[in-house]
């Protein structure tokens, strides 16, 4: 309800301006208006699409981030199941044979053979003493005898009681991983078990995660030397190029720019027992693939429907707009005419009084002309009687003119008594013509007749009737230089009224002073005009049901149409 009531008063306030800036009024107000209603459209409809976008994409990494996660974690689990498994082997074979039985060689590789058989991937199996002497051993190489004590690995199973060692190349150039498990003896010294295995297992697990071409998976240890190969950084043993988070950490996923400059995800899983991390690589726009082209659909729709509301406001403003200058026109006019009435009226109260102060000398020299004519009449011996009586009937008639011409005054000032006669309007303007026809002749301006043949006879009063059109034609005059032309037409316009216009190739009007010729006292001839002739014009036409119109151009000349009623509104004697 507030919304509606301060959109009715930012209307009203751009309607209700002066007419000082009257000719910018209606664009300022269509300007105002299509900025407002972009405003209260377009602006939430951006804001709902950032929010819905930024909620969205949100959402989306979420559901991407986890799965990341999840495949990352289960494969760092069958990562370590398969070490553990492994090391448990060791560990179980360790503390099941003695140490007389592991320092036979034939029993060593006995045990090494069964393993093989139901272990792969692994490569040789050792025994080494406390000293760091490799006291038996089973598998490819010559080591029988080698000395560990000085090897950092030797002095972290002495402490940790176990070892899984970074993948090294080995004798024969392909990857390896050893596992050593200490066993301590009933005499206080100590023996170390130690397997050689081979990586084709970690490319297996690698394989079995599925991923695409644009996808990468490899180990790297807590220095960031790569253990597996990878797709996209190098072979085993090369520096991954990147930093990575340090530490025991759960699986975390990070947005980063590689090397070769492409924004990807990269999942991190580090090792509990080994100093093993599992790297998964996806390229972002490959992951966010689903969501670029939901993002390139919601922009097409958000500019569609901006296209739309934009289409729909400048209609709905170019129609609010032209309903408040059509309700602004007519308010004008009303005005306008309530304005051009209340002059009337104020005119007609003068032009009473003024008829009122002549009728009365008028009709004292009526009532004496009248006795002279009596007292002239029945005196036989009065000289030169006729002559007298002449004079006499002049007086007599002039006062009859008067008489006339005041009641027409009072027919202005108030309602009086209409004379309907049944008339032929072609006949009665070609007879107001004949008043102006000498000045028209001596001035060698051609008066055009366009009388239509078929006009039907019309019932009003003649005389002020014949007014109208004396007015008319005397400003055509006028207005017209010596050798123009005035053309005067006439025609049936519908089943109900006739018109007459009057067209003058005169120097025409401009548009302010085409607003105001109606009124009273408005006049353009300065010094000889008084500016009533019009208005009493648009007085008598509108008393008798008709409508007067003027149209003008200037240097082109005007045009004004009187409609008239066949029948005249106003009863005798109203």
């Amino acid at each position: 309800m507030n919304f509606k009531n301060g959109w009715a008063r930012l209307i009203e306030r751009f309607v209700l301006q002066s007419e000082d800036d009257s000719p910018d009024r209606y664009r300022v107000l269509r300007r105002n208006l299509v900025m407002l209603m972009i405003l209260i459209t377009i602006i939430p409809l951006t804001i709902m699409a950032v929010i819905y976008q930024h909620e969205y994409q949100s959402s989306i990494k979420k559901e991407i981030i986890n799965p990341l996660q999840t495949l990352a974690n289960k494969s760092k689990h069958s990562f370590e199941l398969f070490l553990e498994e492994r090391l448990s082997v060791v560990r179980f074979i360790a503390s099941s044979y003695s140490y007389e039985e592991l320092s036979d060689q034939k029993t060593l590789s006995r045990i090494f053979k069964v393993l093989m058989e139901e272990y792969c991937c692994l490569v040789d199996l050792g025994l080494i003493n406390d000293k760091g002497i490799q006291l038996s051993y089973a598998g490819p190489y010559e080591f029988l005898g080698k000395d560990y004590s000085k090897q950092s690995w030797f002095q972290e199973v002495v402490v940790k009681g176990d070892y899984i060692s970074d993948v090294f190349m080995g004798y024969r150039q392909f990857p390896h991983v050893a596992i050593a498990v200490l066993r301590r003896t009933i005499e206080g010294s100590y023996l170390i078990l130690r397997a050689t295995i081979d990586t084709r297992k970690f490319d297996n697990i690698i394989a079995s995660m599925g991923l695409d071409l644009e996808s990468d998976a490899f180990l790297i240890n807590r220095e960031g030397i790569l253990q597996t190969p990878s797709r996209f950084y190098g072979e085993i043993l090369d520096h991954y190029p990147m930093s990575f988070p340090r530490g025991n950490y759960g699986p975390i996923v990070i947005e980063e720019v590689d090397p070769q400059k492409r924004d990807m995800l990269i999942a991190y899983a580090p090792f509990i027992r080994s100093d093993y991390i599992l790297v998964l690589v996806k390229p972002r726009s490959a992951v966010l693939k689903s969501w670029y082209t939901l993002r390139t659909r919601m922009l097409f729709i958000f500019a569609i429907s901006v296209v739309i509301i934009l289409l729909v406001v400048l209609k709905l403003t170019d129609t609010v707009t032209k309903r408040v200058k059509e309700a602004d026109e007519k308010r004008e006019l009303a005005y306008r005419e309530v304005h051009h009435a209340h002059k009337l009226s104020s005119i007609g109260r003068l032009a009473a009084g003024v008829a009122h102060e002549i009728n009365n000398p008028m009709a004292i020299i009526n009532e004496k002309a009248g006795l002279m004519k009596d007292l002239v009449g029945y005196d036989k011996q009065f000289g030169n009687k006729e002559k007298f009586l002449g004079l006499i009937q002049s007086i007599l008639q002039s006062v009859e003119r008067c008489k006339e011409i005041t009641h027409r005054l009072l027919g202005f000032a108030r309602r009086m008594e209409v004379q309907h006669v049944e008339l032929d309007l072609n006949e009665l303007v070609q007879e107001t013509l004949g008043f102006l026809e000498k000045e028209a002749l001596y001035r060698n301006i051609d008066l055009r007749l366009h009388m239509a043949d078929d006009l039907p006879r019309i019932s009003c009063d003649r005389g002020q009737l014949q007014q109208v059109f004396l007015n008319i034609l005397t400003n055509a005059l006028a207005a017209v230089k010596d050798g123009d032309h005035i053309t005067i037409t006439s025609w049936e316009e519908n089943s109900d009224t006739v018109a007459v216009a009057v067209e003058d190739s005169g120097i025409g009007m401009p548009e302010e002073t085409l607003r105001n010729i109606f009124e009273p006292f408005f006049t353009t001839k300065k010094g000889s005009g008084t500016g009533l002739g019009l208005a009493i014009t648009y007085g008598i036409v509108k008393k008798m049901g008709g409508n007067i119109k003027a149209e003008s151009k200037e240097g082109e000349g005007t045009t004004f149409t009187v409609y008239l009623p066949k029948e005249a509104k106003i009863a005798p004697g109203e």
